[in-house]
């Protein structure tokens, strides 16, 4: 076991860690939604008008800040009042970008916004920019926010629902770049610029716009952007990346499974997961010249692990297992996204429930929590806290085409409680870590840990082969200790 030294300064508070950092993702693909979150009323599954009870419990633990809805792609071909009133009259489509199947409009904005006020979370939506105009986007707006006399506010009584709804969070447009529009920075400036004038604050409601930002290291994306928008259009912008154990420019088919993968896949897959650290502090950088008031956010709005789907089923469902690795992957992607608090304002994960790197996995009556699951679950302590000073002696793990540092850590305080995590990246070095606390009076440590095999998953006969346990670690006066296993992710409260 090797010794690593870490110091914690509490005196230096760096940054707020905003509650929507730890947010999540739903999209009108493959089983998250319909099979997913959303039953139906006449289900024999318990719920909620039409929302898993489960689902809802699992969501309330993790203290779920935000759910973006409802896309994705799918946002740019979403027409939100196919979504609403008798649902025996909704219309009917194709989803073109997922699968081909009938979508039926069953799960609308009235089932969307229940949901978020049944979780307790904000509702982020994604509005159409690519294939609406600016009058279906401004009287979603009206239909949802304003308390008047309108044909929207009518509109919504009619369908039951008398009093408005709070929105803040408001995405306009989703990936112009790419599948919602191939836009050039330059005309996408312009459209969000047409389409957000037009998207009012009704009866005290004040919205949040985001404008579409950069996928992955696409930094002209972002300095155009930045350019054409200021303050007084947007609050922030988004970035999209995807971790991927094999680059899928070479062949999108063959990304890498996502249980069946070797030691050297899963310290690629670390590997490129880190990378999202240098593209956020070369986009900051870029934020931080254009816009050195720091008034415009930067949002993860799309991240996580992208593998092949599982064998046998519908290509177009994104449907994958959920390992250890994913675990590591995920604890080390919210270390990163605390440590650079003072930009990022929110991160959504891609997805809640049945695709890509999904929290919850649903099969009929069944649900499971993923190990990415617990890891939010741990995690959750750092919810609006303040980001304090922490170094961390480190080590390499990996091969000799991917190594990576073995620890990732981010340590904050609220409320005198001071929450420490950490991963160990290593599935070869087991660490002990001497940590040194300053400018806080420690009296007691709790820890717990997620620690299994790196190609460990739960099934739905074996739902806790991953799961956090209670863990214990030293505390003696300012000094903590704490042993690491291999492939583990530790979180301690000290108090």
């Amino acid at each position: 076991m090797k010794k690593l030294n870490m110091i914690i300064n509490t005196n230096t508070k760096k940054s707020h860690i905003n509650r929507e950092i730890y947010g999540h993702f739903s999209e009108h693909l493959g089983r998250c939604i319909y099979n997913g979150i959303y039953v139906g009323e006449n289900s024999e599954i318990p719920n909620t008008n039409g929302i898993r009870n489960d689902i809802i419990e699992a969501f309330k633990e993790i203290k779920m800040p935000v759910l973006r809805w409802p896309g994705g792609c799918f946002a740019d071909e979403y027409h939100w009042k196919d979504g609403i009133g008798e649902k025996s009259s909704r219309k009917k489509m194709i989803n073109t970008h997922w699968g081909g199947v009938v979508e039926d409009n069953s799960f609308g904005t009235h089932e969307f916004f229940n949901l978020c006020e049944e979780i307790g979370c904000e509702p982020y939506l994604a509005g159409n920019l690519g294939s609406g105009t600016i009058q279906e986007l401004s009287e979603w707006i009206e239909y949802i926010t304003f308390d008047g006399v309108s044909p929207m506010a009518e509109l919504r009584r009619k369908n039951g629902r008398e009093k408005p709804w709070k929105l803040k969070y408001l995405g306009i447009g989703n990936e112009s770049w790419h599948c919602g529009g191939n836009m050039r920075p330059e005309y996408y400036a312009d459209e969000y610029r047409r389409y957000q004038t037009y998207c009012r604050n009704f009866s005290g409601n004040e919205l949040y716009k985001v404008a579409c930002g950069p996928n992955a290291n696409d930094y002209k994306w972002t300095e155009k952007i930045l350019s054409l928008l200021t303050d007084m259009h947007t609050k922030a912008i988004s970035m999209h990346y995807y971790t991927f154990p094999k680059d899928p420019s070479n062949d999108w088919n063959n990304k890498g499974s996502a249980l069946d993968f070797t030691d050297e896949e899963y310290y690629a897959t670390i590997s490129h997961t880190l990378t999202i650290e240098e593209f956020i502090i070369n986009h900051i950088n870029i934020m931080n010249r254009l816009n050195p008031t720091n008034s415009i956010g930067l949002i993860i709005d799309e991240w996580g692990c992208w593998y092949d789907v599982e064998p046998g089923t519908n290509p177009g469902f994104l449907y994958q297992q959920n390992t250890m690795r994913d675990a590591i992957v995920a604890a080390c992607n919210l270390n990163i996204f605390n440590s650079h608090s003072d930009r990022i304002v929110m991160a959504n994960i891609a997805q809640a429930v049945n695709v890509l790197q999904a929290l919850i996995l649903t099969d009929g009556k069944k649900m499971l929590k993923t190990p990415t699951y617990h890891v939010f679950n741990l995690y959750k302590t750092h919810q609006n806290s303040e980001l304090v000073e922490s170094l961390c002696e480190n080590d390499i793990a990996g091969t000799d085409k991917y190594s990576i540092p073995a620890i990732s850590q981010s340590v904050s305080v609220k409320d005198d409680n001071l929450t420490i995590t950490i991963a160990n990246c290593s599935i070869d070095e087991e660490y002990k870590i001497e940590c040194k606390i300053s400018g806080f009076k420690a009296s007691s440590a709790s820890a717990s840990i997620i620690h299994a095999d790196v190609r460990a998953y739960n099934d739905f006969d074996s739902t806790e082969n991953v799961a956090p346990t209670a863990y214990e670690v030293k505390l003696e006066g300012e000094k903590l200790t704490i042993n690491i296993p291999k492939c583990s992710v530790v979180s301690v409260i000290v108090k």
